[in-house]
């Protein structure tokens, strides 16, 4: 993990939830996995990591967290409706007390006049306190995974 304040905002989430004794889950598309990574580079994660989940594909975030088709084709997989009904599927799945789902276009194909390049949907779920925000990230493909990565991770930690 390169930046340091991530990593300082990792370790404080992981505190917080071994007092809490809470558990902590993912869904990631855009991100990845980079997420998961950065809570496993800390040693004692495994005390509130249940589990992650990539689910790049529609047809997996349907099948494994729940996600509607209805919302799939109504809004789309890069919606605030799909990582809220994400964010639920992956807590039910893993059996935790909160989660991060992310889901947007990295670029640099894939975007549209509508959703461009660098939209992303970061979804935060405490205890069934749901909170979505939009973002629209600049860079390349690597540079909108980071700053998906960091600020979803800094959006927790304000929010725990």
């Amino acid at each position: 993990m390169k930046n340091n304040t991530t990593k300082q905002n990792t370790i404080e989430i992981i505190n917080t939830l071994k007092e809490r004794n809470e558990s902590l889950t993912f869904a990631e598309s855009c991100t990845g996995g980079r997420i998961a990574a950065a809570f496993t580079a800390i040693s004692g994660a495994s005390a509130v990591l249940n589990g992650s989940c990539i689910t790049y594909s529609n047809e997996i975030k349907s099948q494994w967290l729940g996600v509607k088709e209805a919302t799939l084709i109504e809004h789309g997989a890069v919606s605030s409706q799909c990582v809220e009904e994400m964010l639920k599927g992956i807590c039910k799945m893993a059996s935790a007390n909160n989660s991060i789902a992310v889901s947007g276009i990295a670029g640099p194909t894939g975007g549209t006049d509508e959703k461009p390049v660098g939209t992303v949907y970061l979804g935060i779920n405490i205890n069934g306190q749901i909170s979505v925000e939009h973002h629209l990230f600049t860079g390349d493909r690597e540079d909108i995974q980071e700053l998906a990565t960091k600020t979803a991770i800094a959006l927790l930690k304000k929010k725990l």
